[in-house]
């Protein structure tokens, strides 16, 4: 015999005091809130009244998160602006507030960066030729979300080094 899971259903209430916990231990966007609202089963039209709440009592500000979540993929995770962008897009933040961020990011930081990156990408690359280095190297950094011409500049001074 198999038991359906039943699909949790929460109150709006419930829901406000689940979200306000969480907010508590770990920055959330406002649209974490809403997928785990509709996760939940919460009503429609209640869903925006307890986000309202939430924001009103500073538990959610895509502001803050959008800074710790740039911080945290650019720092530790190695990410590029534009990666970092298209993955705040998807959580549903605001264009304004990503821009204004992303403006944050200091470039020389940003550079350096994908030079470590790329150097350590260098080492375990096997290439017949520096033009198929080159490419590997270019697609790496672009899967990681650097803009083209940082990653050409980047490539053209690692190319310099190994000479």
């Amino acid at each position: 015999m198999c038991d359906d899971k039943k699909r949790v259903t929460k109150s709006a209430a419930e829901a406000l005091q689940s979200l306000m916990r969480l907010c508590a231990r770990s920055e959330r966007s406002s649209g974490d809130a809403l997928r785990l609202m509709r996760t939940w089963g919460v009503p429609e039209a209640e869903r925006q009244g307890v986000l309202e709440r939430l924001v009103a009592q500073r538990f959610i500000d895509d502001r803050r998160y959008t800074e710790a979540y740039t911080r945290e993929k650019s720092r530790l995770a190695g990410w590029g602006a534009r990666k970092i962008a298209m993955q705040l897009r998807q959580k549903g933040i605001a264009k304004d507030i990503i821009v204004a961020t992303l403006a944050m990011l200091d470039d020389a930081d940003v550079r350096e960066r994908l030079r470590a990156r790329l150097e350590r990408k260098l080492h375990t690359t096997k290439a017949a030729t520096e033009y198929e280095l080159r490419g590997k190297l270019l697609r790496h950094a672009l899967s990681a979300g650097y803009d083209y011409d940082l990653a050409m500049d980047v490539i053209e001074e690692l190319s310099l080094k190994q000479k």
